[in-house]
């Protein structure tokens, strides 16, 4: 056995040079925690119930594993004594499954390496293969300002090149002095530790508390404070025995899992323990749920991290045999019964907000979207594509949803952080001003002038991303206290899934919905494809209005689905399950594949006339016949790999010459399109028929329009 929990002072003074084998102690020590004791077996029971074909374990919301519910699991195996039923197929898993395997992102996110070694030594692998990797944290990453205003790394990941140092018996003199100095610029007077530098007078996190309490015993220097940062986590402690992040939080001051477990391990660390065991201990158990699983906070699903923090905490308390003792936790809330008259509809969040109305409405027929929301339209933009929808009986509507880009939300502590104000309401109503452009606000401002206004306009806010989690997790939590953020974006443009990157949102299931993030880019609807047909939210109601989708918001009728080349073919999904079960039952209103009702169109053809405004190609005089054929897209709304190509264009059933456009490098079009103007034709209604050829296969088809002259 070994590491991760060789967090006592006595083993990091014998360990002072950092020894070149991870340290070990016994993890149940004398504690009873027998495998056929109920406590006990019901946790295996429920692991077990977690493992996948593929060698790793899930949340426990469907058959997707992850390396961090994985990294939870085999952590719960080991506290518990347990080797798992599959152990070489896990370490397997651990080693192939980081999650930038899905895609690497611009930022590092050494948690990720943090969870693969832990994961691996408990399963008595061999992890000399990340000694180079690790060696090369030299010094802090700087973090994107785009992001952070000021650049500042994010803390939990900085102190992993400490803590993954010490896992690995590697030296620190390769550290620079210059990491040394970020680390000690983190720590407040009273020993805690934060994201921003201590120097602005702000107070700490206890979770960036405990991976800075380790990183400085990693380097010797334990008893730096030890009186001052014992009473701060002493003074973290609620009523209710559970710990939250700070001793007197200005805001999303609750209890969970995560910040009891930062609190006792830190104060373990420190061979103190929490002013009030006993309230801990029962706070913990109170978290025990009938499937034997433990969950973040009272009346929540288990999940597997929230099952090893309470474990691991548990442990550090002496009180693995209280769980082992204790009889069958109670079972909870009956689960909800939902309304038989209740439809699956589609609304598409931060869609095109400009270029190509009528394609925008074309698109929307086609696959199905009930609700379009237009990133930052014009209110004329947004009442042309309703005009064009309405005329043509398409049965969409669009709405407002904007990144208010320039946004700068400060929070004491943590940073600057942009990406706070993905905002969404109907069309043409007062929402108030965007902060965008405005000097920087607090999250009370923000709230304040940003978010009630929104409110009152029966607007909401979603999540985007935030890969800070001590901050992401205060935003989240408090919205659930006093409202904030609606939903939270999974699936998006440029991150596959962002519970992948960030997997502590993952806590939130069943708690706030998860929605897809079109976060549409480029000037053109139909460049964006791909990104209309490949992920969507379903929504359940009985109507496709406004109402219905906040009513559906609100009680969490929401899913997010996804299927499409960077899925691998393989559906995706996030949302409650009876809601997932819904939207199957009725799979033919949206699914997109193997569904001849939902089927992106192979071709557009529009009639532009002086009229048609927002629209390429529009003439002076006359009618302009434009044809888009089918391509493969960029995450940049551009035209990428043809898939389609015209074969020729008939008017009135007689075959015309057309115009070839594509503006840009020949490589790389910005658009491509085809144009056939003329100025003779009769009053009335006329046709235009576009007939293509897939490159793929050879086989034409046609599509004609109707139009009037």
């Amino acid at each position: 056995m070994s590491t991760e929990d060789s967090w006592h002072r006595r083993d990091i003074l014998k360990a002072a040079a950092i020894a070149a084998t991870p340290l070990s102690f016994k993890v149940v020590d004398a504690q009873d925690v027998s495998a056929a004791s109920p406590g006990i077996a019901s946790v295996s029971a429920y692991l077990e119930g977690l493992r996948t074909p593929d060698g790793g374990y899930g949340w426990g919301d469907g058959d997707r594993s992850h390396l961090t519910p994985t990294f939870g699991a085999i952590g719960c195996y080991h506290i518990i004594g347990q080797q798992p039923a599959n152990a070489s197929a896990a370490a397997e898993y651990v080693r192939t499954h980081h999650p930038f395997a899905v895609k690497k992102l611009e930022r590092e996110m050494h948690s990720f390496e943090y969870q693969q070694i832990c994961t691996l030594q408990w399963l008595g692998e061999d992890v000399s293969g990340f000694r180079e990797q690790v060696a090369s944290w030299r010094k802090p990453f700087s973090y994107a300002k785009a992001y952070e205003k000021h650049g500042y790394p994010i803390f939990e990941y900085e102190a992993m090149a400490f803590v993954c140092r010490q896992l690995l018996g590697l030296p620190m003199d390769t550290v620079s002095q210059e990491f040394i100095a970020y680390l000690e610029s983190r720590r407040r007077d009273d020993g805690s530790f934060n994201n921003t530098p201590a120097a602005d007078g702000s107070g700490g996190h206890v979770l960036n508390t405990l991976w800075g309490i380790r990183s400085f015993n990693v380097l010797g220097r334990w008893n730096e404070h030890p009186d001052s940062i014992v009473s701060w986590l002493k003074r973290c402690q609620r009523e209710d025995g559970g710990f939250t992040w700070q001793p007197d939080p200005s805001f999303a001051g609750n209890v969970d899992v995560v910040y009891t477990w930062a609190a006792v391990r830190g104060l373990e660390m420190l061979e103190e323990s929490p002013a009030e065991k006993r309230a801990c201990i029962a706070s913990l158990m109170r978290l025990r749920n009938a499937d034997g699983g433990f969950a973040p906070r009272e009346g929540w699903d288990s999940n597997p991290l929230a099952s090893y923090y309470a474990l691991d905490a548990l442990r550090a308390l002496g009180a693995l045999t209280t769980l082992a003792k204790a009889p069958p936790a109670p079972t909870g809330k009956p689960r909800r019964s939902l309304s038989s008259d209740l439809k699956v509809f589609t609304i598409q969040i931060e869609a095109h907000g400009k270029g190509s109305p009528a394609e925008a409405v074309d698109l929307a027929r086609a696959l199905k979207i009930d609700l379009w929301g237009a990133k930052n339209a014009s209110p004329a933009w947004i009442e042309a594509a309703q005009a064009a929808a309405n005329a043509q009986r398409v049965p969409v509507s669009f709405f407002t949803a904007n990144e208010e880009y320039g946004t700068w939300v400060d929070v004491s502590g943590m940073g600057t952080y942009s990406h706070t104000s993905d905002i969404i309401a109907p069309a043409a109503t007062d929402i108030g001003p965007s902060l965008a452009g405005r000097e920087d606000v607090s999250w009370e401002a923000f709230r304040e002038e940003r978010l009630k206004p929104l409110h009152d306009g029966d607007g909401r806010l979603v999540w985007q991303f935030g890969e800070n989690e001590a901050l992401t997790r205060l935003f989240l939590d408090d919205s659930l206290a006093r409202g904030g953020f609606a939903a939270i974006s999974t699936f998006h443009f440029g991150n596959p899934d962002f519970t992948n990157s960030e997997p502590f949102l993952k806590q939130y299931r069943n708690q706030i919905p998860y929605v897809g993030l079109q976060d549409a880019h480029g000037d053109e609807p139909w460049w964006w494809g791909d990104q209309l047909e490949g992920f969507r939210t379903l929504f359940l109601a009985t109507e496709p209005t406004w109402d219905g989708w906040l009513d559906a918001l609100k009680n969490n009728r929401v899913a997010a689905v996804r299927r499409d080349a960077v899925s691998g073919g393989e559906l995706w999904t996030h949302g409650p399950q009876d809601v997932l079960d819904v939207a199957m039952q009725q799979s033919k209103r949206w699914q997109w594949w193997d569904n001849p009702d939902v089927a992106r169109p192979r071709v557009s053809i529009v009639a532009l006339t002086p009229r048609s405004q927002f629209e390429v190609g529009r003439p002076e005089a006359g009618t302009t016949i434009r044809v888009r054929c089918r391509w493969e897209n960029t995450t940049q709304g551009k035209p990428k790999t043809p898939q389609v190509e015209l074969v020729r264009l008939l008017v009135d059933g007689s075959e015309v010459e057309t115009t070839h456009a594509a503006p840009g490098p020949k490589a790389r079009p910005l658009d491509d399109y085809f144009t056939h103007h003329t100025e003779g034709l009769a009053p009335g209604e006329h046709t235009a028929t576009a007939v293509v050829r897939d490159i793929d296969n050879g086989e034409e088809s046609e599509r004609t329009i109707r139009f009037m002259a």
